[in-house]
């Protein structure tokens, strides 16, 4: 939870505001450089879970590499001082100036997604008079048994290249003399909490990988992304994920060659825990069949509950009576989805209460919006 002075400093501070754990942010990151480390795996931070700056410059002074799906993404890994040699470009649309821009940055690779799109890098990077490095995105057709709107891994999904275009692709690059292959990628989902999603992963890399081999292709990379979940209930218990042994999922169950490396590109399971959402209470209104709280916070600070009746974790860090009583926790916007929880049990609470909205380190701040002329979130650091 939060010690009395930060609560004490929390009282002084106008709301809404994301709170940021330094401390924990640095033991997930420790803890997953450490498992990385000890299989030789290589990991990519995915910037779109999170691209607060004082949350970059801690990734980056851990060494990690930067997973991009944007052209402004990869030019803030840069800025923010991520190698480019780390960077890689992921996207089912990239446009011509972005591609141009990371051809310009020479960065790592792009995870192409089409067919055509090897043919536009191959276009604009014969303009440069560059070799473009690309890794084929391939849907793996993986059920990633989690939300169908962060599912990404089925072939009713718009990302990848089907298996059964693989031909044709090969075909492509052969034609394309500004492109290098360096390997295949692959992605099925986000907010994975079964591990044995995992090891299907590893059967369908292994199975693609061969019918590479088997054409004469050496590759450099499996990138295996990400899709690693944390625990949205037990915020405090279960604060750092067990990235050892998600790491030994891949080295027991993924076909290696001699030489190759293996990379991820993990985004929740580093910052989410950090990361809390602090609210005050406007008004509680109290109803024959439903109590509501209603906070200063809404679905422009937090998007998640609105977009996929995610579930937060819900604490009153004012009220400490005996007793619980549930309330429907909502904010002020004008939209009936604007609900961070239905029937959410809590002390009785008052309005002036401050609250917190736990687990919103990634997926929190960076999707906040301005609807209704809302001034932009702002950010709290435990230093």
């Amino acid at each position: 939870m939060f010690e009395s002075n930060t609560l004490r400093r929390f009282d002084k501070l106008e709301t809404p505001f994301y709170y940021y754990d330094l401390r924990l942010l640095d033991q997930a990151l420790s803890a997953c450089r450490e498992a990385a480390d000890a299989f030789d795996f290589h990991v990519h931070y995915a910037l779109k879970a999170n691209f607060n700056d004082r949350v970059l410059q801690a990734i980056n002074a851990k060494g990690f590499g930067a997973d991009c799906v944007s052209g402004n993404e990869v030019k803030k890994a840069v800025e923010t001082g991520f190698p480019a040699e780390k960077v890689v470009f992921a996207g089912v649309g990239k446009s011509d100036k972005e591609i141009n821009e990371a051809l310009d940055l020479d960065i790592f690779c792009f995870n192409v997604e089409s067919i055509q799109e090897i043919e536009v890098i191959n276009l604009l990077a014969a303009a440069k008079n560059k070799k473009a490095r690309v890794a084929l995105r391939i849907n793996p057709n993986v059920d990633a048994h989690t939300h169908h709107y962060i599912t990404t891994g089925l072939e009713e999904n718009k990302f990848g290249i089907n298996q059964w275009e693989l031909p044709a692709c090969v075909d492509a690059l052969k034609a394309s003399d500004n492109i290098e292959l360096t390997g295949i990628h692959f992605h099925v989902g986000s907010q994975i909490t079964n591990l044995d999603v995992f090891k299907s992963l590893c059967v369908k890399v292994n199975e693609i990988h061969e019918w590479f081999s088997e054409r004469g292709f050496v590759l450099k990379v499996l990138n295996v992304g990400g899709g690693l979940g944390v625990d949205y209930h037990n915020p405090d218990s279960s604060a750092v994920v067990d990235f050892k042994k998600y790491f030994e999922i891949f080295d027991r169950f993924l076909e290696r060659k001699p030489g190759q490396e293996v990379h991820f590109e993990l985004g929740r399971a580093l910052v989410a825990a950090s990361g809390s959402l602090i609210s005050r209470v406007l008004y509680v209104k109290n109803g024959l069949k439903k109590n509501f709280i209603i906070l200063d916070a809404g679905m422009t600070e937090l998007m998640r509950p609105a977009l996929y009746q995610a579930y937060h974790k819900i604490d009153n860090l004012s009220s400490n009576t005996d007793g619980l009583v549930k309330y429907d926790v909502v904010g002020p916007i004008c939209e009936s989805t604007d609900c961070f929880g239905k029937e959410v049990e809590l002390p009785a609470t008052s309005r002036g209460d401050l609250m917190a909205i736990r687990t919103a380190g990634a997926y929190g701040e960076v999707m906040a919006s301005g609807y209704n002329l809302r001034e932009r979130v702002r950010s709290v650091y435990s230093d």
